[in-house]
Parts: C-alpha cells; sequence; structure tokens
C-alpha cells in the first residue's frame, strides 16, 4: 500500500536518499529542507509525488505549517522522518557555547518540536511511524570533540521512549535509527572543525583523522541505509532501535554485553538501597 513520508533535511545526505527511495518505491514524499530548491531535480522526475518545503526545523511555528500543508495535500502522512542535524568538532574544554547550544537546537530540539507537532495529525488517523535519526554515538557514546552531537543523539533516545509509551494506545509507533559512518558529508562540508588545543591530540585530533581524512571513506552505504527504511516501514514489527552498519552492529552489542555483565555484579548493592531489602552487603571483588 502507498504510504506518505515527511522528511526533515532531505536536500543531502542520509535525507535524500531516502527521498529517492521512497519515490522509487511508488510512494508520495514531503521532503523539507531549508533550500528546497536542491529537489527540483527530483520534482521534476516524479511530479506532484513530491512536494518540496521550506522548513527550518529549529522554527517550531513553521515546522507546524509544513507538516499541515503535507497533510492537506497528500491526506495523511503516514510516515514522519527526523534526519535533520550536523556536528562541529571541538573539546568540550573550549567549545562556543553558542556553537554548543545551536548543534543541540537542530540534533534534539528540531527532532522535539517535529514530533510533538505530527502527534495530533497521526492520532487523528489511527496511526503512523515516527523514525527518528539517532547514531550509534546515541547509543555507546564517547566519542571525543562532538559532545553536543552525541548528547542531543542520547537526548532523543530518552525523548523517544517516553514518545513511544505516551502514543502506543494511539496507533503511533516510534523507531530510533542509530548509524555508524556512512559516505554522506556529514563530516565534511556540514561538519566545522574547531581549534584543537595541546592535549587533545591523542582522543580528538586522532578521531578527527579517522573520520575525515580516512582515504577509503566511511563503510555505510546510505543508499543501501535509505532502502532498508523504507522496506521497514511497510512491516507491522519493528524493533524499538535499529544499528546500521557493521560499527553501529557491534558497538551496540558490545556496550549491551558490557552493561548486563555491570548491572548483574553490582545487583545486590542496588537492591540493598530499598528498606525491605538486607542490608550492607558485600561490594564486588
Amino acid at each position: 500500500m502507498q504510504k506518505t513520508w515527511f522528511i526533515t533535511g532531505s536536500s543531502r545526505g542520509f535525507g535524500r536518499e531516502l527521498v529517492v527511495a521512497a519515490l522509487e518505491a511508488g510512494d508520495r514524499v514531503a521532503a523539507t529542507a531549508r533550500r528546497p530548491e536542491q529537489l527540483d531535480d527530483l520534482a521534476a522526475q516524479h511530479g506532484d509525488r513530491l512536494l518540496p518545503l521550506a522548513l527550518d526545523v529549529t522554527d517550531s511555528e513553521r515546522a507546524r505549517a509544513a507538516l499541515d500543508e503535507a497533510n492537506a495535500a497528500f491526506g495523511r502522512l503516514d510516515v514522519i522522518v527526523n534526519n535533520a542535524g550536523y556536528a562541529n568538532v571541538a573539546p568540550i574544554e573550549t567549545a562556543d557555547d553558542a556553537d554548543v547550544r545551536a548543534q543541540f537546537e537542530t540534533n534534539f530540539w528540531g527532532v522535539y518540536t517535529v514530533s510533538k507537532a505530527a502527534i495530533p495529525l497521526l492520532r487523528a488517523q489511527g496511526g503512523g511511524l515516527i523514525v527518528q535519526f539517532s547514531s550509534v554515538g546515541g547509543r555507546v557514546g564517547g566519542s571525543p570533540g562532538i559532545a553536543s552531537y552525541q548528547a542531543a543523539k542520547f537526548a532523543i533516545d530518552g525523548f523517544s521512549r517516553v514518545l513511544r509509551a505516551e502514543t502506543a494506545p494511539f496507533g503511533i509507533r516510534v523507531l530510533v535509527v542509530e548509524p555508524s559512518g556512512f559516505r554522506t558529508d556529514w563530516a565534511g562540508s556540514s561538519m566545522t572543525v574547531h581549534d584543537i588545543p595541546a592535549g587533545y591530540e591523542q582522543t580528538i585530533g586522532a578521531v578527527n583523522t579517522r573520520l575525515r581524512q580516512n582515504p577509503e571513506g566511511p563503510a555505510g552505504d546510505p543508499r543501501r541505509a535509505a532502502e532498508i527504511l523504507v522496506a521497514l516501514a511497510a512491516r507491522d514489527d519493528l524493533p524499538e532501535h535499529l544499528p546500521l552498519g557493521v560499527n553501529a552492529v557491534e558497538m551496540s552489542l558490545a556496550q549491551d554485553r558490557r552493561l548486563l555483565s555491570d548491572d548483574e555484579r553490582w545487583a545486590a548493592v542496588g537492591r540493598s538501597a530499598d528498606f525491605a531489602e538486607a542490608y550492607p552487603v558485600a561490594f564486588p571483588a
């Protein structure tokens, strides 16, 4: 059955590939971007199945208006994709506060704004799917130099867990996508690298070299990822989180094992804090 998509950050990278994959599957797409004219070639090719819309996701009034425009044009919205986002590189110690906040405005508050505005539309039609683009960093974390970006991705996960619980009775599903490195311009023209002070060469400097100066480029194919997500959107059963890419899968599995091992090792200590439990208990050797 034909689906209707609303995708943010559609002019390039994951967003554009997802627009193309959805259109090639026969679906309809409301594709938003700060510069929607960058989608003119797709609009010429796919006609009225593509609706380009101007949207800066940090503008809550415009987000509501864009969703209403898309809903009016297509009659319903089946899949809302929060894809817009970017990262700049700087150590926490010397990062510009305004830049850190600006990243968070797009990477978290943009997701919050679009998700919130979509709920009434999805609720009125009896359901839908919200796809949140996070990152393997939003599950594992700890990548030096991109604290604002990874903090926002962790926040997306926490927000999405509550969103899922609150809206499940309305037939709304929430999928958090956690990619590792893909061949988009995330680490290219979209990323600003600020001065890296002495002392951070082995941490931020090494990560920056791996991200931006690897001649082979990231391992992930954004077209394959887009096709996977279009196929997933047609399913009734979905994971709550989907690591995408070998690194994302392996890092997530390793992190889950570490957390489970720690939880089990310290379980008796944690339980002992309740009134009804034995106390004190021995700490692990």
